[in-house]
């Protein structure tokens, strides 16, 4: 599923704590499907390696000396990195939670998550597929709400339609398949529902639509 000769899920642990990268490697060595193959102490370190390693996700902690995750995030989009990033943080604060999520993350989880869940989360994220712990979810909503985004306008059959799936953690490429339409239609989709959700991304737009009762 995700490399043809090793169909384990391969992870870049990236933290500024000795102890915690440990417990973290050590946690997923001992389950099946997965295997870390590398791990970074900061931003800095965790782009370089991500380049050099091509891991499918990247465990990603926040606030580290000599480089922060969001600048890292941000860096990894940039350079079109294919890993997916799965924050993992001690902080669910708007300040951490928001610029984590705009500048590219997959998901966030905070640390105190029970290991099932991040295990799952891994698995989701190596899909693509947005995970949000609820705390933080529900602080996207209350963030989409506080900034006077429009919101009001309905979306359309299709445009639920699209939601729906998106909210499944559907790819693009599964909803046109899905719908029969292009890929280029699904995105247009995205594009509308995004603006009159006042949202800028897929896990903003699932948990506007969760807060609005549109899903649910």
């Amino acid at each position: 599923m995700f490399h043809d000769t090793d169909p384990r899920i391969s992870l870049l642990i990236v933290d500024d704590h000795p102890v915690v990268r440990d417990g973290l490697r050590g946690m997923f060595e001992s389950a099946p499907g997965f295997t870390v193959v590398g791990e970074a102490v900061n931003g800095v370190e965790a782009v370089e390696r991500a380049a050099a390693l091509d891991p499918d996700v990247i465990l990603m902690d926040l606030r580290m000396p000599g480089g922060g995750g969001v600048d890292a995030i941000a860096e990894l989009s940039r350079r079109r990195v294919r890993a997916r990033v799965l924050v993992l943080t001690t902080y669910d604060t708007d300040s951490d939670t928001l610029p984590a999520i705009e500048a590219g993350a997959t998901g966030y989880l905070l640390k105190d998550a029970p290991r099932d869940e991040l295990f799952t989360a891994v698995r989701a994220a190596a899909e693509g597929r947005t995970v949000l712990s609820p705390a933080v979810a529900s602080r996207l909503v209350s963030a989409v709400r506080d900034s006077g985004a429009p919101g009001n306008e309905a979306l359309s059959a299709r445009e639920r339609e699209v939601l729906a799936l998106v909210a499944k953690g559907t790819s693009n490429r599964e909803i046109a398949r899905e719908l029969f339409i292009s890929e280029a239609t699904v995105k247009t989709h995205l594009t509308h529902l995004y603006a009159k959700l006042g949202v800028k991304d897929r896990a903003a737009a699932v948990a506007t639509a969760y807060e609005r009762g549109i899903l649910g």
